[in-house]
């Protein structure tokens, strides 16, 4: 299927001690983000193997609508309140999608090729 999207994956890491407490202040600031026009995905979740650092993902179906949320309140206090736990590094980075398709074909095989254009 031919679209563009845009995907932010990345990190943020803060003390270990803090991450619980963080998670929980910014839990309804995710709830409010999933509500925003274009978003898709919004997703910080605890790195299963890197104590403190929360793993990021997002979608947005456009440009405008992720600039939109760099506008809102969401994105600024989640910023802000991650801010109040001690971020000790951050590392995110956005990408345009032009082509998705599933990953197994009719088969249930895995593919790693964009079988479907």
């Amino acid at each position: 299927m031919t679209m563009t999207r845009i995907i932010i994956s990345g990190t943020v890491d803060l003390p270990p001690e803090n991450m619980d407490a963080a998670l929980t202040a910014a839990k309804p600031l995710i709830e409010g983000a999933l509500t925003e026009k274009g978003c898709l995905d919004y997703d910080w979740c605890p790195d299963p193997l890197i104590p403190g650092r929360i793993r990021v993902f997002e979608r947005w179906e456009s440009e405008a609508d992720l600039k939109a949320h760099f506008d809102d309140r969401w994105y600024k206090d989640m910023r802000d309140t991650l801010g109040q736990f001690g971020i000790l590094g951050a590392e995110n980075y956005k990408y345009q999608v032009a082509i998705q398709e599933p990953v197994y074909d009719e088969t249930g095989t895995a593919r790693a090729d964009f079988f479907t254009i």
